[in-house]
């Protein structure tokens, strides 16, 4: 039982770190080499995770190999395009100048249904507002409305909005972020001074925020009689 528990936690540590070797991708922006290779390294796993029998090594060695071999891939991807167009493929458009293309839709086995659904994924509840639809690799739709259906922005009314940049977490949970102070060069004194305009001390405030316009926002942690009351309060909605 202790082995099997050990164990575990050896693979988890292991896979967790090939996995955030491989990137920062969501599951649905995965590259389908990304996909097998994440498919292949969850099946390794579970061997030695559950059969005490089968050596550590026997998961943890076919995992680094995956690894290596993802980061082959994605350097080959970055060097060739030809390659990159051989393990990804090519974007697909399913809408060219508003109208919908039924040979591309049968080659990608896509249905009407399913693209009407990608399409108010992206807020676009009619087919007829769209000028280009494209299927990326990953599976994701990128669609281009029709000009006179695009939202407005400032520039087309002349306006040049004011820079407003990040937004610094400067407070989390009443921990102090010191590498964000120091990085919109203020200290822990002038932080306190900002959190005393809103009567509460650095560690009651559950997020203070601040922008590059000096923008801030704060909000105090709930405490016990605070959460109390508002179970209460829910419970007679």
């Amino acid at each position: 039982m202790l082995s099997t528990f050990i164990r575990s936690i050896v693979i988890y540590i292991i896979v967790l770190l090939v996995m955030r070797l491989m990137g920062k991708r969501e599951i649905g922006q995965m590259q389908p080499f990304e996909l097998a290779i994440s498919i292949m390294i969850a099946d390794l796993a579970s061997i030695p995770m559950t059969d005490i029998g089968v050596p550590i090594s026997n998961g943890i060695i076919p995992i680094m190999g995956l690894l290596v071999m993802h980061l082959l891939i994605s350097i080959l991807n970055i060097k060739s395009s030809k390659m990159r167009e051989l393990l990804c493929g090519k974007p697909t458009i399913l809408i060219y100048k508003g109208k919908i293309d039924e040979k591309k839709l049968k080659k990608e086995r896509f249905t009407l249904n399913e693209l009407e659904e990608k399409l108010r994924s992206n807020n676009i509840m009619n087919i007829g507002d769209v000028d280009y639809a494209i299927l990326e690799t990953s599976g994701d739709l990128s669609v281009i409305p029709k000009p006179n259906k695009r939202g407005t922005t400032p520039e087309d009314f002349n306006i040049m909005p004011d820079f407003e940049g990040i937004n610094y977490n400067l407070i989390i949970d009443g921990k102090v972020m010191k590498e964000n102070l120091k990085k919109i060069g203020k200290n822990y004194d002038w932080l306190k001074k900002q959190t005393n305009k809103f009567q509460m001390t650095p560690e009651e405030v559950l997020i203070f925020t601040i922008n590059a316009k000096g923008d801030t926002y704060c909000q105090k942690k709930e405490n016990k009689k605070d959460q109390k009351i508002k179970n209460n309060d829910d419970g007679n909605i």
